[in-house]
Order: C-alpha cells, then sequence, then structure tokens
C-alpha cells in the first residue's frame, strides 16, 4: 500500500533532499510557534520534531499518511546552537565552531495513519562534524552572505560554508537537515512504502 507523505517543514533542504530520493510529497508546514524546554540536544530535536508533525497531523485528514516533522540543532559544549539572533550571534557562533568539533542532531517524527489508527516513530541522528579553523575576516565576509542568517549554527554544510569543513562523522545529508537514509529504513520497517 502506497503512502501519501506530509512534510510539516518549509524548509527547502528539506524539500530538496526528499526531491532528490524520488520521493513524493506535499508540503504542509507546521505553523505552530517552537517551545525548546530542555538543554539536551537530541531530547530538543525529538521534541520539536513531535511538534511539529503532531500539530501538522491535526490538519490532515484521511488514511494511510505519513506526516513528517523533523528538527535540526548545532551543540558544541553543551550548548545547542540553533539559527542565530543577529549577525553578532552568528559570528559568536562561528568563532566558537572555527577550529573545532561540534555535533548536528537531527530529530524526525513520522505520525502515521492508517485505518483509523495513529503509529509514532520519533528518533535522532547525531553528525560530528570538524571545522578548519577561520579567521575573523572569513567569519565577516561569510556573514556578509546572509547565509547564516536562517541556519541552526550559523552555516550551511552545501553551501558557501563548505570550504571551511575539515571533515564528517556520520550522515551528511542529517547535517544539511534530514537524515534520509536512516528515515527510509524506518519507514521500509513500518511497511511503508512512499516510492
Amino acid at each position: 500500500m502506497k503512502y501519501k507523505l506530509i512534510l510539516a517543514s518549509a524548509s527547502p533542504r528539506r524539500k530538496e533532499l526528499l526531491e532528490q530520493a524520488g520521493a513524493e510529497f506535499e508540503i504542509l508546514p507546521a505553523q505552530g510557534e517552537e517551545v525548546i524546554a530542555g538543554t539536551d540536544p537530541s531530547q530538543t530535536v525529538l521534541e520539536l520534531s513531535w511538534q511539529k508533525a503532531e500539530e501538522t497531523a491535526k490538519r490532515v485528514q484521511g488514511s494511510y499518511v505519513v506526516i513528517l516533522g523533523a528538527d535540526t540543532v548545532v551543540a558544541f559544549e553543551n550548548e545547542i546552537l540553533g539559527k542565530p539572533r543577529d549577525e553578532e550571534d552568528a559570528k559568536r557562533m562561528l568563532e566558537l565552531l572555527s577550529g573545532n568539533t561540534h555535533s548536528v542532531f537531527t530529530g524526525v517524527t513520522m505520525i502515521i495513519v492508517r485505518e483509523g489508527r495513529r503509529e509514532i516513530r520519533s528518533f535522532f541522528e547525531e553528525t560530528k562534524v570538524t571545522m578548519y579553523p577561520l579567521k575573523e575576516e572569513q567569519i565577516l565576509s561569510y556573514i556578509r552572505t546572509g547565509e547564516p542568517m536562517d541556519k541552526a549554527g550559523a552555516y550551511a554544510i552545501q553551501g558557501k560554508c563548505a570550504i571551511y569543513i575539515k571533515g564528517i562523522e556520520g550522515d551528511y545529508n542529517n547535517v544539511v537537515g534530514l537524515p534520509l537514509a536512516r528515515i527510509f529504513q524506518e519507514m521500509e520497517q513500518s511497511g511503508i512504502e512512499i516510492l
């Protein structure tokens, strides 16, 4: 049985990743305010992904539907680095990450609706990313591009910041915003076809 996939996110990067996999899906972004309650990055992304999926699920009718919620944060030395508030905050984050290894956590919640029943599957992926040391002028030049301003941790691994990435340990797509392979493995285990 083929399921209808609904992405509860307006992220262009998540949309591109699903398209790259050949998935057919609709976009119905969550509209609620994200509420971060804790300080543990893995639990934070699980909670936020659940909030997004649950909020979108309330607006979806029908059976054989999968609502996919996701949230990504960057964490360095137990500090969660979300999207920067302003350019000064972006500079602070990039200075922290410069020459160091940090973790990127993406939480995923799938609400599976079939035959009037709901099943919730949640998990998170962690990828470690190491950056080369950045000079102040490189940081300021990167911030001037505007790219860091709507990204967790103030950088895009798939964008202009790629030249500063020394290495990664784990799933590259997870850093972009969606651990694609793990999602499809989880769906397969639940007997869900979306391709």
